[in-house]
């Protein structure tokens, strides 16, 4: 998606994509128009033998295989279900076992600290994977200047311990289809992050 060589601001520009993407598909089924943007996907030739060029293709072809309706179906049956989906998308489960535990507390602190507050409509506790991911993108692009140790700290202490596991079991439910398309490209992208923050002045 990249050239070999890029700037900086290129860099987090397309960090910040990937983090918004996968925080939408998280937050809700994709609809028909941002199907038909994913199934164009195109990988640059330099990347062709990437593992993120391989998710993205992999992404790009479950969104030519399902349909609007057939995702919104999976995604009720992977994150909702009747009493509880197949996978749950919230970081206090996967490090306590429980949801609105002692790590969604320590989550809305830092946010607070950081300026960030959740909107009034928005239902999912603040530990939800797909908040999580759009709040890495706002920290990218925001023009309070959040610097790589900001976001390096925020990353390691609200995802890294859990989102890793989180996009395995994704994968691998017995009801994700495109959705394990979209875990393959989350596991990718957050090894490749990993990588990049850690290389980061601090």
């Amino acid at each position: 998606m990249s050239e070999t060589m890029v700037s900086a601001s290129q860099e987090d520009e397309l960090r910040a994509n990937a983090y918004a993407l996968l925080g939408v598909l998280l937050a809700g089924a994709p609809d028909r128009e941002l199907l038909g943007r994913l199934k164009a996907i195109e990988v640059g030739e330099d990347q062709q033998d990437t593992g993120m060029a391989a998710a993205w293709k992999t992404l790009a072809m479950a969104a030519g295989r399902t349909t609007p309706e057939s995702v919104d179906d999976e995604y009720h049956a992977l994150f909702i279900g009747i009493g509880r989906g197949e996978v749950m998308p919230y970081g206090s489960w996967y490090l306590t076992g429980f949801v609105m535990e002692r790590p969604l507390a320590q989550l809305r602190q830092d946010l607070k600290i950081l300026g960030f507050e959740r909107r009034e409509e928005v239902k999912e506790p603040e530990d939800h994977a797909g908040a999580l991911m759009e709040t890495m993108a706002m920290m990218i692009v925001d023009d309070r200047g959040f610097g790589a140790h900001e976001q390096k700290q925020f990353f390691d202490r609200h995802l890294e311990p859990w989102i890793g596991k989180f996009f395995g079991d994704l994968e691998n439910a017995s009801s994700a289809n495109f959705y394990s398309a979209v875990a393959v490209l989350g596991s990718q992208f957050i090894e490749v992050e990993k990588q990049y923050l850690a290389m980061l002045p601090h």
